[in-house]
């Protein structure tokens, strides 16, 4: 049975027109380094989604698992107030999936989403998919697409 976070991305994927290449994995692969392991790639392929508090709104980063983001220089480029990590509880409310295993799509509503530059430069990218068991490929090209990300250096 597939848990009702990875079903919501996996229909997601399904209304954008991506593919669905969800892969479910034995142990749980909550960080970028875990992920990286199981799947055999570089720790920089994996696109960490990362929630921020952006004056009570939430705020998606798409980032590389090697990267730190720099939020002063991502409020810099906005324009914009402080950005703060969001709570796990403030995840959970706006991405209905929980630290660890958040999925660029398959929100209950739109997140202004930014995408991290530097992961431009891998042919294949690995996302959560909702849970902590759960990842997929997609190439840097379609989920900039999928999301409408807005595309910046974020470190």
């Amino acid at each position: 049975m597939v848990p009702e976070p990875v079903a919501r991305v996996k229909r997601a994927l399904s209304v954008l027109g991506a593919e669905d290449t969800v892969t479910v994995f034995a142990s749980t692969v909550p960080t970028a380094a875990a992920a990286a392991a199981a799947l055999g790639c570089e720790v920089a392929a994996i696109t960490n989604s990362l929630v921020f508090d952006l004056e009570g709104a939430p705020l998606l980063i798409l980032a590389s698992g090697a990267a730190k983001v720099d939020v002063r220089k991502v409020a810099a480029q906005l324009g914009t107030g402080r950005i703060r990590r969001a709570s796990p509880e403030f995840v959970l409310e706006h991405t209905g999936q929980e630290v660890g295993g958040v999925a660029p799509v398959g929100h209950p509503e739109k997140i202004k989403t930014l995408l991290d530059e530097s992961l431009k430069f891998h042919q294949v990218l690995w996302a959560g998919a909702g849970d902590h068991h759960s990842m997929f490929s997609i190439s840097y090209e379609e989920l900039q697409r999928i999301t409408a990300a807005e595309e910046m250096p974020v470190r």
